[in-house]
């Protein structure tokens, strides 16, 4: 697979909330960096933050808007639309990547956190 094949699958794995499928198209030191959260590393620290945040989730939609590939890099503009219990979390994000020898070696995506916190329901 191409870069862009292999960030592609990867979206479309967390879209089947398939984190394990997901987990498996990155190496074992990838640096997944949330840039206004937190950054984490590879496969286990990955899943480690997506299964929690994933774990109200009924549906997951990750809509691209615009990808281009140089290389091994890999950019995508996109809307991340989460299906919580209490309804629909969206969130507009731009992806970074890197993909060495067909595994995922960096994530990092940029984001508004006052979009994503503005929409939690309040206790």
């Amino acid at each position: 697979m191409t870069p862009l094949e292999t960030v592609n699958a990867f979206i479309a794995a967390i879209e089947r909330l398939d984190l394990d499928a997901a987990c498996a198209m990155v190496s074992a030191d990838c640096e997944y960096d949330n840039v206004p959260l937190m950054k984490m590393y590879g496969p286990e620290g990955i899943k480690g933050v997506l299964t929690p945040m994933f774990g109200d989730c009924t549906e997951v939609r990750w809509i691209v808007h615009r990808e281009a590939a140089n290389g091994n890099v890999v950019f995508n503009e996109r809307t991340d639309r989460f299906k919580m219990s209490w309804g629909w979390l969206e969130l507009p994000v731009n992806g970074v990547w890197e993909v060495v020898d067909g595994k995922i070696t960096l994530w990092r995506d940029y984001f508004d956190a006052q979009t994503y916190f503005k929409q939690l329901p309040t206790a």
